[in-house]
């Protein structure tokens, strides 16, 4: 009996899907990679039993599986290829529990993210991390990739706000893993390691996430447009600096500002040669914004700010509008490096050298607050040219060299294996294959991502 077969009969009705338009699908992400091959077939669990059923015939026929949400990870994280099970928890989406004496929902990992916000806004409460694809991302797919977004400046990433997961393992067992209370010492912290482990080391069937009650007050927002990014850099690092903790802290450079006044018949280019959004919230939002405005005008910047809530809200959306414009510009390569604050202008410095060196278009944002940068690489056609690669490379090691990271948030996938042993050292990248070894002794959990011993040459996708 093949292995489809298999999973037909042991899976109720419905649930194995090998239409080839559905594969094919699986084959790619928001990062453009594509696997070489289709996968055998996809699985759309729609129960924890579900999710154990396959990985136990996955360990009986040696067969490698990649778990899958929505499919929105931007370094190849969650492709699929030839021989291998696309495991979708995206029909995995209620939620199970909210608790507002304790702060807390239990959820399973197919709820979007957006959606779960809007459902918990009727308790008072949201959970806090809020990716750009928050309103297609799913919460399955944050914790396993530890995602970011533009209130990690005050709130944190996915990792603060989670108390404890449901995990199935490679040969089909299931563990409860972190704590339904505040506090937890006992043992191993294996909830963390799970969090941003990229569907490597388990399949992620159950969430306790902590929550937060509703922010009362005004929002302050401001908007402020400047010379160049590499002062909007210095005064996002001096405003850390001074003690302040905006919720919202994003800085956009020129390249970024024309292809947004591109797409959306803006004219924020008539005003500055970078853009500077600040979100204050909570109780003293006003007095900080202030604080925060008096900064920005010493150096000299224009400046407008509002306390109007959908003045503010399009204010916001113009920024989350930055990725769509740029897909309107071409082919992307998406990247995510990360560095201390007070680096943000060496770094912004560094892209445009490499712009000049290979003469190519990388237009960048940034997550002000908290020093994680978005260059992307725009090039015509499908496959990535070599010297983007290369100005990629060069790019990641001024990071590195910087006393930053690879990646702040979109994980490594495929995308950045190659460099990862230079930011780890060959001592930590044995550890942590050894770590993935004891969960999945067979390697069968996304395989060809994060941890896959190192290649020459371009990542193993076409």
């Amino acid at each position: 009996m093949d292995i489809v077969e298999q999973l037909t009969r042991a899976l109720p009705a419905g649930t194995v899907i090998t239409d080839p338009v559905a594969l094919d699908a699986c084959r790619t992400d928001r990062s453009g990679h594509l696997s070489c091959g289709r996968p055998l077939a996809l699985v759309e669990a729609r129960s924890i039993e579900d999710v154990q059923e396959v990985c136990r015939i996955a360990t009986a026929t040696n067969t490698p599986v990649v778990s899958r949400g929505a499919g929105t990870g931007l370094a190849g994280g969650g492709i699929a290829g030839t021989g291998e099970i696309v495991l979708s928890t995206l029909h995995m989406n209620r939620i199970l529990e909210v608790s507002t004496a304790n702060q807390l929902a239990v959820v399973e990992p197919g709820i979007i993210n957006g959606e779960m916000n809007r459902a918990l806004f009727e308790h008072g409460m949201w959970w806090a991390p809020d990716p750009a694809s928050k309103d297609i991302a799913t919460v399955g797919g944050n914790i396993a990739m530890n995602a970011g977004g533009l209130l990690c400046a005050k709130y944190g990433v996915t990792r603060e706000a989670v108390l404890a997961l449901k995990v199935v393992l490679a040969d089909g067992r299931l563990i409860s893993v972190g704590h339904r209370t505040v506090k937890g010492v006992t043992g191993y912290d294996l909830c963390a390691l799970m969090i941003g482990s990229e569907g490597t080391l388990g399949v992620i069937v159950e969430a306790t996430l902590k929550l937060r009650p509703l922010v009362t007050g005004n929002v302050a927002t401001i908007a402020a447009y400047l010379d160049s990014v590499e002062t909007g850099a210095s005064i996002a690092a001096r405003i850390s600096a001074a003690g302040l903790q905006p919720a919202i802290m994003e800085l956009l450079d020129r390249r970024s500002l024309e292809c947004l006044d591109a797409y959306t018949g803006g004219s924020l280019l008539s005003r500055g040669n970078a853009y500077l959004l600040i979100q204050c919230d909570g109780a003293a939002a006003e007095a900080e914004a202030a604080a925060m405005l008096a900064i920005i005008r010493e150096a000299g910047a224009q400046a407008e700010t509002t306390t109007d809530p959908v003045l503010a809200d399009e204010w916001v959306h113009v920024r989350r509008q930055v990725f769509p414009s740029l897909e309107a510009q071409g082919t992307l390569l998406v990247e995510d490096v990360a560095v201390p604050r007070e680096q943000m202008p060496a770094m912004f410095a560094k892209l445009a050298q490499l712009e000049e060196k290979y003469g190519i278009s990388i237009p960048s944002s940034a997550h002000a607050g908290d020093g994680n940068l978005h260059p992307c690489f725009i090039f015509q056609g499908e496959d990535v040219p070599q010297m983007i690669w290369d100005a990629a490379g060069e790019m990641f090691a001024h990071a590195l060299e910087l006393g930053g990271t690879l990646t702040g948030e979109h994980g490594i996938g495929v995308l950045k294996k190659r460099w990862l042993g230079d930011e780890l050292g060959d001592v930590q990248l044995m550890l942590q294959r050894q770590i993935k070894a004891v969960f999945d002794p067979a390697g069968l959990l996304n395989p060809g991502k994060v941890l896959d011993p190192l290649v020459q040459g371009a990542p193993a996708v076409c």
